[in-house]
């Protein structure tokens, strides 16, 4: 059994603006609501150390794994729940969609005998939080776009 949460979200900039945004992890306390944190390098198999803000709640640390990542393309890392009962997948995903477009989407995917245990209100709130973490990476990467349209190097 599977369950997902996503939210998609176009961005008008370039996907290798959008990658550069989600891939430079010392700056997402600059624009990341949700994931204010991120320690750790992009390589498959390799644990990263994330915080994790839902709405008003206190931020918690969880230590997911590297997945996967495609440069200008994805990152997705596992944590996994309930004793190993249920696997979470965390993806960020870029698609181009022309030489000023992408569109970003971000969620969680829920896998295991025991994903019946991820209620309906906590994916509620994920829902919102990616929501509100798309909003931040196109609000980002749009400015950064925009920025290089005015001052070209």
């Amino acid at each position: 059994m599977q369950r997902a949460v996503e939210h998609r979200t176009g961005v008008q900039a370039p996907a290798e603006i959008v990658w550069e945004v989600i891939s430079d992890f010392t700056t997402w306390s600059d624009w990341n609501p949700i994931h204010p944190r991120i320690e750790g390098q992009l390589r498959i198999g390799t644990p990263l150390t994330v915080e994790v803000v839902l709405g008003e709640g206190q931020a918690s640390t969880i230590q997911p794994v590297v997945q996967d990542w495609v440069p200008f393309e994805q990152l997705h890392w596992r944590t996994t729940r309930l004793r190993g009962f249920v696997t979470a997948i965390r993806y960020l995903e870029i698609e181009n969609m022309g030489p000023a477009n992408a569109t970003f989407s971000n969620g969680e995917l829920f896998m295991g005998p025991l994903v019946r245990w991820v209620s309906r209100d906590e994916r509620r709130r994920l829902r919102a939080a990616y929501a509100r973490m798309g909003e931040a990476v196109r609000d980002r990467a749009e400015a950064i776009w925009s920025q290089r349209l005015k001052n070209p190097t």
